[in-house]
């Protein structure tokens, strides 16, 4: 898995469970099941040919600062995710090695000296965010460009 899907899953996953502790609601496909025909007709009974599947409903915009400031008040340690990739990392408990952010890197297509990692941490940190909001997070205005 890339290090870009492991961060989203993180973020998106942890944000998609932090809105259900927040609203318990029946799932969707609860829902859908128990107002299909099939469901309402008696044993036996005849039913009518399941409509044909619309676009599937958008996914709900996860609030990214959310996600992260609450993962920040779980965590033991002062993590500064919003300037440092090494800390949005270690948040996300996810490999935060030289390496490892050289993979990111390479994976989203920087251009600059990896031997400069003060130079890549931030286009890195920069990156992440972008990609964050460019997949439907809500990122926080001031880590926007």
């Amino acid at each position: 898995m890339s290090k870009l899907s492991l961060i989203f899953n993180k973020i998106f996953k942890g944000g998609e469970a932090q809105a259900a502790e927040r609203t318990p609601e029946a799932s969707p496909a609860a829902t859908a099941d128990a107002a299909s025909p099939a469901a309402a007709a008696p044993a036996g009974a005849p039913t009518a040919p399941a409509a044909p599947s619309v676009a599937p409903a958008p996914q709900a915009t996860v609030d990214v600062g959310a996600v992260l400031t609450a993962l920040a008040a779980k965590s033991g340690e002062k993590l500064d995710w919003k300037k440092s990739i090494v800390d949005l990392l270690k948040l996300l408990d996810l490999d935060s090695s030289i390496a490892a952010r050289k993979e990111l890197a390479k994976e989203l297509h920087y251009t600059g000296d990896t031997n400069d990692s003060a130079t890549m941490n931030m286009w890195l940190h920069k990156a992440v965010m972008k990609k964050l909001a460019e997949n439907g997070g809500k990122v926080p205005d001031d880590l926007k460009d």
